[in-house]
């Protein structure tokens, strides 16, 4: 069997929401722990530095600030990607992943926000203000609430999955809105100053804990994920479960339409 065989091969197995929920219950508690390891080391290194010359004390916030900031735009790419294998590659699980990626991604990206207003305050002399850096995030955000909310209100979750992909491949035009905003307008939010051509414009002092706390919230994001696709399958299984039972109580009392609206076909679940 040829290399290229066995990816392919290995992608369909993991596709399988049988192993993928056996490979998880032994993967996830090692992330968890990594995560907290980094997250523990990662605090260390950020009230051991001393503030800075011009922000002070208040220059800790980056170390949340920035990796949520990060992780707003990182968890709706990975929203993206599963869309693509929703309508492109029909994969059982990508459904899954964006329907759970969507709340972790809305928490992470109202962290940022409210992390960027305590933090603007003081340098800024502003809570807020409308410039694209912000309001795209702000954008952002609503646009995670939105497909929260449709994945609540469409019962079909076959009809909900293809909606939903079409609506983030979509709005996944903000993202690079996000990124190049300080560069294509006059905003007062700073430009990029870690990844870079020239590379990072920050002391090594702040760089060291600012890029251990990224790396915490990333494994933190990957094991949340991990564990909320976990129960969807779950979730899944048993409303299927509750369906089916539902309507064999109404052909079993002779009356058919006693199973009730919507539950005369099972929900489609993985298996």
């Amino acid at each position: 069997m040829s290399e290229q065989s066995l990816a392919i091969r290995k992608f369909s197995d993991l596709a399988n929401p049988t192993r993928f929920l056996a490979l998880s219950a032994a993967v996830w508690p090692w992330m968890a722990a990594v995560t907290a390891l980094f997250f523990a080391v990662g605090l260390y290194l950020c009230f051991s530095t001393v503030g800075d010359y011009q922000q002070g004390e208040t220059v800790r916030i980056m170390y949340i600030h920035v990796p949520a900031a990060w992780l707003s735009m990182m968890c709706y790419s990975v929203m993206a990607l599963s869309a693509l294998g929703t309508l492109v590659w029909r994969h059982p699980l990508a459904d899954v992943s964006a329907k759970t990626a969507a709340p972790i991604g809305a928490c992470f990206t109202f962290i940022a926000l409210i992390t960027g207003s305590l933090w603007g305050k003081p340098m800024w002399g502003t809570w807020w203000v409308w410039d694209a850096r912000l309001t795209s995030v702000f954008v952002l955000f609503l646009m995670y609430l939105g497909l929260i909310a449709l994945n609540r209100a469409v019962d079909d979750p076959t009809r909900a999955a293809k909606v939903g992909a079409i609506l983030i491949l979509v709005g996944f035009v903000n993202i690079p809105i996000i990124k190049f905003s300080v560069e294509w307008w006059n905003t007062l939010h700073q430009p990029a100053s870690v990844i870079r051509l020239d590379g990072p414009t920050i002391d090594p002092e702040f760089l060291r804990p600012l890029v251990v706390m990224a790396i915490a919230f990333t494994l933190l994001f990957f094991t949340l994920h991990i564990l909320a696709m976990r129960n969807e399958i779950l979730r899944r299984r048993v409303a299927t479960l509750r369906r089916l039972a539902a309507r064999s109580a109404g052909h079993g009392s002779g009356g058919p339409g006693l199973a009730g609206p919507g539950l005369a076909a099972p929900e489609e679940a993985p298996r």
